[in-house]
């Protein structure tokens, strides 16, 4: 008889803003116990997943599955950054941008019945000044609406409106200095994204043509523009179409230099951290097996 495959699950139990009570009678519903032996932790705080899976590397699992959002995702998918074990996803999360690109359930057994499988793809990552992320990672506008959710007492799509609304009343555009793979941009943005897939999450698609394993990232640049026209801008997220909007420039890479003028907020796959002005990016083609 085939040798049970241990799959550690990291559970952020507030994720979301979604109880996860029952996520423990699910998998032994839906898990096929006669292939898979599972495991289970909750984190209680920052780097707690990270320092979970490089434990389960460590400990030969077979796989370290997230049970989480895009940040509890990054955690533990930087520990497995090029070791070969998989990561697993159950999307738990306000966004659930990688989980929705990869077109892994969001309902929690369906996720789970999708590990019987165990199909994995190889996927790029991302470093900003060597911090990894495999959605998208940002500065301007979107960075700073991190770091106000971050504060939120309410999690999920309605805490995160909040924090729009909360940080559009007063934001300014800036000057940057860009270099993509030695070509020098000066431009006034609104936000600057790396993308290394299409969208922030909730079918918010940035950068309609990215894609996790072609070897290169989407740097979208959005324009200062008129605040009017933001919803015109949210209207082109939801439809795929912000690669059309006169706001939107972008520009593949492989090697990118973001310059600003003093250190402040970035968000890397959604969570928010501060970074120096000078922002050194690239890609990691190849770099992490995924669970879908």
């Amino acid at each position: 008889m085939e040798q049970k495959k241990k799959i550690l699950f990291i559970i952020n139990p507030i994720s979301g803003g979604k109880k996860k009570s029952g996520f423990y009678k699910t998998v032994l519903e839906a898990l096929d116990m006669e292939r898979f032996d599972p495991t289970f932790k909750l984190t209680a705080k920052a780097q707690d997943a990270y320092n979970m899976a490089k434990d389960a590397v460590d400990a030969n699992f077979d796989a370290v599955i997230a049970v989480g959002g895009d940040g509890t995702i990054n955690e533990i998918g930087t520990a497995l950054i090029n070791t070969g074990v998989p990561l697993g996803i159950i999307p738990e999360g306000s966004g659930n941008g990688l989980a929705l690109y990869l077109g892994i359930p969001m309902n929690e057994a369906a996720a789970v019945r999708r590990i019987n499988k165990f199909d994995t793809v190889t996927v790029d990552s991302g470093l900003i000044n060597n911090h990894a992320f495999f959605n998208m990672a940002g500065l301007g506008f979107d960075a700073s609406v991190s770091f106000n959710f971050a504060e939120e007492n309410i999690r999920g799509p309605i805490g995160y409106l909040r924090s729009v609304i909360n940080v559009l009343s007063k934001y300014e555009s800036s000057l940057y200095k860009i270099t993509i793979d030695g070509q020098l941009y000066e431009r006034e943005a609104f936000m600057i994204n790396v993308a290394n897939s299409p969208q922030f999450g909730n079918n918010a698609y940035i950068a309609p043509n990215a894609s996790v394993n072609d070897g290169q990232l989407d740097i979208c640049i959005v324009r200062k523009f008129p605040i009017y026209l933001f919803p015109r801008l949210i209207f082109h997220l939801f439809t795929r179409t912000a690669d059309q909007s006169e706001y939107v420039e972008i520009i593949p890479g492989k090697e990118i230099t973001i310059e600003r003028d003093t250190p402040g907020p970035v968000h890397v796959d959604g969570e928010p951290i501060e970074l120096e002005p000078t922002l050194n990016v690239k890609i990691v083609p190849q770099s992490l097996r995924i669970i879908c």
